[in-house]
């Protein structure tokens, strides 16, 4: 015999599919991690140590020479000059498609994430909200109560990390942003459950956890876009060896 728990999913089965939104916002931005040579290395690595990073992210968002505006640099030397095209010097790759890139991170810092869930009318972009199932809440501290809330026999966190295929020197280039970085929607049967909500990050080579990922009832959420504003430019270069 059906349990009354049974018999009120069945009846939430029956009335149809439901639709939902779900948004992550907060602190995180767009990075690149790039092997370069020694020679790339030994360039810029003493002029960020000494006087910040303000000529290298210089070099690195300019893609015209012209537009460089350097404090301590004077020229850029061949071999430091390692985004401009080698058979073709009229061309400057942009830092978020540089070559010998090996990793490239996008989305909002774990721990700084925030979540808002709605229900929404249709599974249209513009459909209008029915309720608030989730109303801003830190996303961290959100799924630690659902998990705390099964005695933990669920795990709605996953997590792994990308390094990629590091040499002996690696380049990283930051934007930082904040705002939205995932808005989706998905489709069920019944009511939002919690419990089948899980997010996935990924740990990058300067230590953030990144959202990478949110899946509903074991299906990928779509991430339909967000709205982001920069906060700024950060680059470093380091030595692996």
């Amino acid at each position: 015999m059906a349990t009354s728990e049974e018999k009120q999913e069945l009846v939430e089965t029956l009335k149809g599919p439901r639709y939902y939104r779900i948004q992550l916002w907060g602190y995180g931005g767009e990075s690149a991690y790039i092997n370069v040579s020694k020679a790339v290395h030994d360039f810029w690595q003493p002029i960020c140590e000494e006087h910040g990073d303000s000529d290298l992210v210089n070099y690195m968002v300019n893609e015209d020479p012209e537009d460089y505006d350097f404090d301590n640099v004077e020229v850029v030397p061949p071999e430091a000059d390692f985004l401009t095209e080698f058979d073709n010097e009229d061309y400057k790759y942009p830092w978020y498609e540089a070559p010998n890139e090996i990793v490239h991170q996008y989305g909002v810092e774990y721990g700084s994430a925030r979540v808002t869930i709605e229900e929404i009318s249709t599974g249209d972009y513009n459909a209008d909200i029915v309720s608030e199932v989730v109303d801003s809440e830190e996303l961290q501290e959100y799924l630690d109560g659902v998990m705390e809330a099964t005695d933990y026999e669920v795990d709605l966190v996953e997590s792994d990390e990308d390094f990629g295929n590091e040499g002996d020197y690696t380049l990283q280039m930051t934007s930082s942003e904040n705002g939205t970085f995932f808005e989706g929607r998905f489709e069920t049967f019944g009511e939002f459950d919690p419990k089948k909500l899980k997010v996935i990050f990924t740990e990058y080579p300067n230590g953030e956890d990144t959202v990478t990922s949110i899946l509903y009832n074991d299906v990928d959420v779509d991430n339909d876009g967000g709205d982001t504003h920069g906060k700024g430019y950060y680059a470093s270069v380091w030595s692996n060896k």
